[in-house]
Parts: structure tokens; sequence; C-alpha cells
């Protein structure tokens, strides 16, 4: 029995699948089964690769019109996600200041996973980065326990510990000026703000973020206003500012791109790499959930994801500069 016909239809199938998702996806809306769809380009991206081979192969119906919508769906994935690639050009100059550079500092972003019990790992892990900033999220009681004898070496600490998984922990060895947690949305996901002053007595302004997810019977209005009025703050601001968190969005989103552009922020992450720290065990099929942006008188040492240490998400860490002139874009 010959079985082309049959896989080049299965084959179309999926094609048609993978196109009413595409099409599906740039559909301005709040619904979370929409606006999840955002998660996964990277992952319908290498769909459409597999099936643009498969259909060329074994269609044999409707052949040319299968490979024609791939390619439109391919190249809107690939457009989205484009400036997360090497191909692109990057937003923030390479800088590669000595360590003891007194305008520069390292910073550590972590969602820990409230659940997760293995706090060994990410005990190691801050020891060994001894980052000057550092924002952990979804701590509640017993990881801050558990983050004491870390926690003990910084000079500043800010905690709002919580049991509903929106708990968040803020340490720095910068100076520390107006630190404080706002509920722009909810009681119950705080956002945090402080005032940062570098080694090289350079002020910024500090956002820690962790809104809600897009789940079944969640929309997203609450994740994207809590997004939004943290970039409405700095939007008439000329002060520089370092913006962070699990944003439960991805960097290509609409959401987080108005954030970049009414902030004005740029990211440190765009021409370098897609940076992806979600989900921690698959990360080469994740997509970046953790996000880093900074105003344009910061410059770029390095961006990392580390390794897994227990969360579903990986530590995203970074070390900035802050000159006296804004970097060029």
């Amino acid at each position: 029995m010959n079985m082309s016909p049959w896989i080049g239809r299965c084959f179309q199938a999926l094609a048609v699948v993978t196109c009413l998702a595409t099409a599906i996806s740039a559909i301005h809306s709040n619904l979370w089964w929409i606006r999840i769809l955002d998660f996964t380009r990277t992952w319908m991206l290498a769909a459409v690769i597999v099936l643009l081979v498969g259909s060329a192969l074994f269609a044999r119906t409707a052949r040319g019109l299968t490979v024609a919508a791939l390619l439109v769906a391919g190249g809107y994935h690939a457009w989205r996600i484009s400036e997360y690639t090497p191909i692109a050009a990057a937003e923030l100059a390479l800088d590669a200041a000595p360590d003891n550079d007194a305008a520069c500092f390292t910073a550590v972003g972590f969602n820990v996973l409230q659940h997760n019990r293995e706090y060994a790992g990410t005990l190691a892990m801050l020891e060994r980065e001894q980052p000057d900033v550092l924002l952990l999220m979804e701590t509640d009681s017993l990881w801050l326990a558990a983050l004491m004898p870390v926690l003990a070496s910084y000079p500043h600490v800010s905690q709002r510990a919580m049991d509903n998984t929106y708990g968040m922990i803020f340490a720095s060895r910068l100076k520390v000026g107006d630190a404080h947690f706002e509920h722009p949305t909810s009681a119950n996901t705080p956002t945090f703000y402080a005032t940062l002053t570098t080694r090289g007595r350079r002020s910024f302004d500090f956002v820690g973020l962790h809104p809600r997810p897009p789940l079944p019977g969640q929309g997203t209005e609450k994740r994207d206003a809590n997004i939004a009025r943290a970039a409405q703050r700095q939007a008439n601001d000329s002060t520089p500012a370092l913006a962070m968190g699990d944003f439960n969005d991805v960097a290509w989103s609409r959401t987080t791109q108005r954030f970049v552009s009414e902030g004005g922020y740029l990211d440190p992450r765009i021409g370098r790499g897609l940076y992806a720290s979600f989900p921690a065990k698959y990360i080469l099929f994740g997509w970046p959930l953790d996000q880093i942006f900074v105003t344009p008188a910061f410059t770029v040492g390095a961006v990392r994801v580390l390794e897994n240490v227990g969360s579903d998400h990986r530590p995203l860490a970074v070390r900035l500069c802050l000159r006296n002139q804004s970097a060029e874009r």
C-alpha cells in the first residue's frame, strides 16, 4: 500500500493548523488562549520548517498553496523574533570595563518557583555570582528563611514574602533610596520600585515586575495594565532606569514592546540572542520569559542565562555600566 498520499494529507492538515494558529496569534486580544500563542513563536517557526519540507516532498494536491501559506506563516514568526538573533543590530554598546570600574555593577533576576524546595542550588548560584542587585520572585516565608545566609551579606533587603506565588525579595549592595512596593492592579501582585546609586555616584531607578500570566479563564488585562503602569512612570523621567523580572510575557509581544517604547527602554539581548529562560529543563525549546531592560545611559558588559537550579525558570544575569553619556542606540 502506498502511504505517500496519506503522509502528504497529514502534512497538509498540520500545515492548516499551524497557519490558523499563526493567524490567530496576530489578533489584538486579551483572551488568554490567543495571547499565550506569543510564547510559542519559536516552536511554530520550527514546525513551519518541518512542514515545508514534508509538504514539498509528500503533498500531491494544493502543494503550491500549502507551501505559500507556510512561507507567509514562517516569515511572520521570523519577523517577530528576528531582533533576538545575531543577525539584528545590537541596541546597547558592549562595555569591556574592568571588574573594579565604579560605573559598573551586576544584577540577577530569578523566579525561584515557590514550590521548589531545592534551596541548595539557588544558594550555591548566588554565593558564586554575588550580584550587586538581586531580584527574587515567588518567594514565600520558607524561601526567605532559606535565603538568609545570602541575604545577610546585603546592606539593603526589601521583601514581601507571600504564599500566593507572587512574593518578592530585592537585595542590593548599591546605595538604596526610596525603596517600596506598590500594588497597581492587585494587592496580591506587588511591583517593586527603588532608587539606586552606583559606586561611581550615579543614580538610577529600579523596577521589579512579576505580573500574572495568561491562564485558562484569566485574560491578560491585569498583566498588561501592570506592565503599562511601570512604563508610564518612566515615560517622562530623564533619570536612567533598569527594569527586570518575570514579566510572564515574552520580549517580542505587543505588551512588552509597548513597555519598551513608552518607557524609553532598550534591550541588551537584541542583536545578541534569544536568551531563553523558561522552561528550565527544556531551554533549547524555550522562550525569554524573564526580562532585563535599561534606558540608553547604560552599556552592557555581559548577559547570561545561568544553569538550572531546580526552578521552572533559569536565572538571568547581566553586567551593566552607567556612563556619563547616553549610549548610542
